[in-house]
């Protein structure tokens, strides 16, 4: 498939963006075995093609092996994913598992189903990868799912908890590695309509109009209008954390901060700004080209 100039800029700069969190977070080492989940959305089409990229000119050797669940939702294209994946010419692995009359008998008409859905999609792909024996998972989650999961546990949950960009799964077989943390939705989107990828709609949970995530989403589009930049200052944020200034005992000796410590630590953590008047207002209303931006280098 030629590429038109304008696409060809974007996939550079998305793949820029993979490589510079993939290096920042240490996400792919040598020798390592990704299993790559494909759902046959935008963001796991986009996901695959940059790292099929980057392992060509990686100064480490791994292998990438592309999976697909294939939950039995009624209408679901099954021929799609492995013509694609056979096209391509990656390894893959279609699994077959009924999830879908699991959910639909668990989950009462008009609940939603991501948390189930999600909990049953977990254990299948932690399963698939120790049978195939890949020691990283690579899931499709972007930088606007991050700082959306982040309001969803502020908002609905009562804690400061987002999506990290790597973690370490709770059996301790496995690291779920996120490489589109620097990509936005938005060129994320853009990118795959320029590829015209074979996208597969979610019919469990896609056509759900109760989502809390989705009321999310909903907001930080009208926020984003309103005020350019917002997303990408929230995922600033969140990588520039400063403990002695929230509120967590567990993250921060509170207790035992007195005067012979406190000096030290808050000019360690931004000073002493407890009679200063948080003036944010030019900053919040300066357009997003103010802000500044992600440093973003090629890998």
């Amino acid at each position: 498939m030629e590429l038109s100039n304008t696409l060809q800029r974007l996939k550079k700069r998305l793949e820029s963006h993979v490589g510079k969190a993939i290096a920042d977070y240490n996400m792919i080492e040598h020798g390592d075995t990704v299993l790559v989940c494909i759902s046959g959305g935008k963001d796991s089409y986009t996901l695959l093609s940059a790292l099929m990229a980057l392992r060509k000119r990686a100064p480490v050797d791994f292998r990438l092996i592309a999976m697909n669940l294939d939950q039995k939702q009624p209408g679901f294209p099954a021929d799609v994913l492995p013509a694609y994946l056979a096209k391509l010419g990656i390894e893959y692995r279609i699994v077959e598992q009924d999830t879908y009359s699991i959910v639909k008998e668990k989950i009462p008409e008009g609940k939603t189903t991501c948390s189930l859905c999600s909990r049953l999609r977990r254990g299948i792909i932690y399963r698939t990868a120790k049978e195939l024996g890949a020691n990283k998972i690579a899931l499709g989650h972007h930088r606007d799912d991050m700082v959306h999961t982040l309001f969803l546990n502020l908002f609905f949950g009562g804690k400061l908890k987002a999506m990290p960009p790597k973690l370490v799964t709770d059996d301790g077989a496995h690291v779920v590695i996120r490489p589109l943390a620097y990509c936005a939705e938005s060129e994320i989107a853009r990118f795959a309509r320029g590829m015209d990828f074979p996208i597969i709609p979610c019919n469990l949970c896609g056509s759900q109009d109760n989502l809390q995530r989705q009321k999310i989403r909903e907001m930080m589009a009208d926020w984003d209008r309103r005020f350019p930049g917002r997303t990408e200052a929230v995922f600033s944020a969140l990588q520039n954390v400063v403990p002695s200034h929230l509120a967590d005992n567990a993250l921060f000796n509170f207790k035992d901060l007195g005067l012979a410590t406190g000096a030290d630590l808050s000019a360690m953590d931004g000073g002493d700004t407890v009679f200063d008047t948080p003036e944010f207002g030019d900053e919040l209303a300066s357009p997003a080209s103010k802000i500044i931006p992600l440093q973003v280098v090629s890998a």
